[in-house]
């Protein structure tokens, strides 16, 4: 049960006067990510301001700047309204104090509402941006017109939020008021001594001080206050992880310490040589099996680092100790090609292998069930689908999860939940991700690094191009299919919209199959399985040379003979995406290439993307960079969901505090495991508060 005392902060901001039906819409998509979403009172709280408006500067006329925001004193005279009706020519007031005069300029006025705010000969404040037109100061549309009164209320420094078509600033700034106003006082969750040590306020103290600035540096990521909200929020996140670790492994789990049998005929089967890193993984992976706890190990290998192979050992490891394995991949199509590249691996050994998508329904599906709960079938292969209801293992031992960061905690617990006792767990992704980050998604686990690529594989060509040289590549292409090679043409990437990607690829499609006739295929997430499995089939075979493709072949599409790979518009993807998609050519014996087309003119960041792909293959040094310029929602995807990974930290800023908070959890779960002292229950409302109270259940259910 959550406490008490957090009931208002969840209760929904439509509550706040002056909030409707339109405004509580706007509000759910500006602070949740959807517009059908219900934003709440601790949503406006957590929303911080991203810089501030410094009013405090007070010149007469005669000393204005030429530029910045400046808060005058004026009698007002003249109201000049325009002399035709149309509406692109502006309504003047003349203002002025002992020195000189200054010009208010308004578009699309409202007389009467200018002269009830503005009567002529009356005393007002004026705060706004200053301009000048020749030698005359104007300010247009001002900020602020006060009455002596109102401006005794005016704040001198005012916090600027993020916004949202449709929003203004000052209502939002109304409503996060308003939700201050309801903030409680709350027990300390944090270590006092480590808190004064800091200089850092009380969680309440800290939001007030964002929210209504009383210095211009309140609003810097390194103030006091966003770094006492950074840190709450990184502890709440490392004392969930340490919770949720703690109840997986005090579960019993099984001890598998097979002979290796069949790791070895799965070797002897491959037609190249386990690298270092793989051998070094397998034998990380084999001791934790051998251990009666169970295993909690990440994965992490840079695109064609062998990761599938790793996990296919270790499976083979449970099937020789007499248990199933489960192997999830986040697609469809990743699905199928694990299942068709392992098949000829597990035939080689006599393992029973099987796949499970959606897309086997009827009598195939029962039958697959049927064969699964009998213990027929060793391992299964599958999506999603491998949790959902009435898929029943005979005895699952290990659970393999590809490409983790596109599953949240919730699917890894339900597939976990379909053993008698405690599975293994085998978590994988290609996608390299930088220390910080792999503390806030896998601080519940141990993690094993393949940093070097299979022997062969050569370096890949990395080449930047304006899009206006389109032609040209279209003629390379030409003379690079017909001396033999393959190629992918991967279409821009549109946010938000599935059918605009969809569209920029059947154009594209549309052009190339022009241009070669026969030679070109189109994939995309809208086209129906058995469709898509045909074109990838015919692209493998050889009987297309191009395939076209929107985004879905990002992850562990496998086509050693394709040596081209074509991103359009590559200044919209991000680094990690880009270097996942390059990542499918650099497979074969053949020399690849990637060419990345840009659309001008390009942004800073744009650009500094572009040159990293240039520089290197690293995808650890990759990452390190992606989350430099791009922060940790934008990278693990979860912008996706509506939210970024954190609300008020940064990794960026406070990597530094992550590795304090994952300290300070386990010092803390090591002397109070149930979180009972009075600093325990402090922090039981800091889970409720960042919403980890799965977290908590974990406590209760021992």
């Amino acid at each position: 049960m959550r406490p008490t005392v957090l009931n208002p902060l969840f209760a929904s901001a439509s509550g706040i006067k002056g909030i409707g039906h339109k405004l509580e819409k706007l509000l759910g998509k500006l602070l949740r990510g959807d517009s059908a979403a219900e934003a709440r009172i601790v949503d406006l709280l957590f929303h911080l301001p991203t810089a501030l408006v410094d009013r405090r500067f007070r010149p007469c006329i005669a000393d204005l700047p030429r530029e910045g925001i400046v808060t005058i004193e004026v009698t007002v005279g003249k109201h000049k309204p325009p002399l035709s009706l149309s509406k692109k020519l502006p309504y003047r007031v003349e203002v002025f104090d002992g020195t000189g005069t200054l010009t208010l300029v308004f578009f699309h006025a409202h007389a009467d509402h200018l002269m009830r705010s503005l009567p002529e000969g009356e005393t007002r404040f004026i705060s706004g941006e200053i301009s000048w037109y020749g030698s005359e100061p104007q300010i247009a549309h001002p900020d602020h017109i006060l009455n002596a009164e109102d401006f005794g209320h005016m704040p001198l420094i005012e916090p600027v939020y993020p916004l949202t078509a449709g929003l203004s600033s000052k209502i939002l700034a109304r409503a996060i008021r308003a939700a201050v106003a309801l903030l409680p006082e709350l027990g300390e969750w944090q270590d006092e001594a480590w808190k004064q040590r800091h200089h850092w306020p009380d969680f309440t103290a800290a939001l007030h001080a964002l929210h209504n600035p009383q210095i211009a540096e309140i609003a810097s990521l390194t103030s006091p206050p966003r770094m006492r909200l950074a840190y709450d929020e990184l502890l709440a996140n490392q004392l969930a992880l340490s919770l949720v670790r703690g109840h997986m492994k005090r579960a019993a789990g099984q001890s598998f310490a097979g002979m290796g049998h069949l790791r070895s005929k799965i070797i002897a089967a491959l037609p190249y040589q386990l690298t270092a890193g793989q051998m070094a993984a397998n034998t990380e992976i084999n001791g934790d099996m051998a251990a009666p706890e169970r295993m909690l190990r990440l994965l992490q290998g840079d695109v064609g680092s062998g990761k599938t192979i790793v996990a296919l050992l270790a499976l083979a490891t449970a099937v020789e100790c007499g248990a199933q394995g489960a192997f999830m991949a986040p697609t469809e199509i990743l699905a199928r090609q694990h299942f068709a590249s392992l098949s000829p691996l597990c035939d080689a050994a006599g393992i029973a292998v099987a796949v499970l998508t959606g897309r086997e329904k009827g009598k195939q599906r029962d039958e697959i069930l049927e064969r699964l709960q009998s213990g027929e079938i060793d391992i299964l292969i599958g999506t999603h689908a491998l949790f959902q209801e009435g898929v029943e293992f005979s005895n699952l031992g290990l659970a393999v999860i590809d490409e983790q960061h596109r599953f949240g905690v919730h699917q890894r617990l339900a597939l976990q939940a379909k053993a008698d006792k405690a599975t293994d767990l085998l978590v994988m992704t290609a996608t390299p991700i930088p220390r910080t980050l792999a503390l806030t998604v896998y601080g519940d686990m141990d993690v094993s690094k393949l940093t070097e690529k299979p022997a062969g594989r050569l370096p890949i060509d990395t080449r930047v191009l304006p899009l206006d040289r389109l032609d040209e590549v279209i003629a390379g292409l030409g003379r690079s299919i017909a001396s033999g090679n393959r190629a992918y043409w991967v279409c821009p990437l549109v946010e938000e919209s599935e059918l605009i990607d969809l569209a920029a690829a059947e154009d594209r499609f549309n052009q190339l199959a022009k241009v070669f006739p026969g030679r070109a295929g189109l994939v995309h997430g809208k086209l129906k399985g058995s469709a898509k499995d045909a074109v990838m089939a015919d692209f493998k075979s050889g009987a297309l040379d191009i395939l076209v493709s929107t985004t879905v072949i990002e992850v562990g599409v496998d086509v050693p003979e394709a040596s081209v790979m074509i991103i359009e518009n590559a200044e919209r993807f991000g680094l990690a995406q880009l270097h996942q998609l390059r990542g499918r050519v650099g497979r074969g014996m053949a020399k690849s290439s990637c060419l990345l087309l840009y659309q001008e003119p390009l942004g800073e960041t744009a650009k500094a993307r572009l040159r990293i792909m240039r520089e290197t293959e690293d995808g650890f040094r990759i990452a390190e960079e992606d989350l430099r310029l791009r922060g940790a929602g934008e990278m693990l995807g979860t912008q996706q969901a509506g939210l970024p990974l954190f609300r008020l930290a940064d990794l960026g800023i406070h990597g530094d505090l992550l590795a304090a908070a994952r300290d300070d959890a386990a010092l803390i779960l090591a002397r109070d495991p149930e979180l009972k002292t009075p600093r325990g229950e402090a922090l039981r409302t800091l889970l409720y508060l960042f919403e980890r109270d799965e977290a908590i259940k974990l406590l209760s259910s021992g």
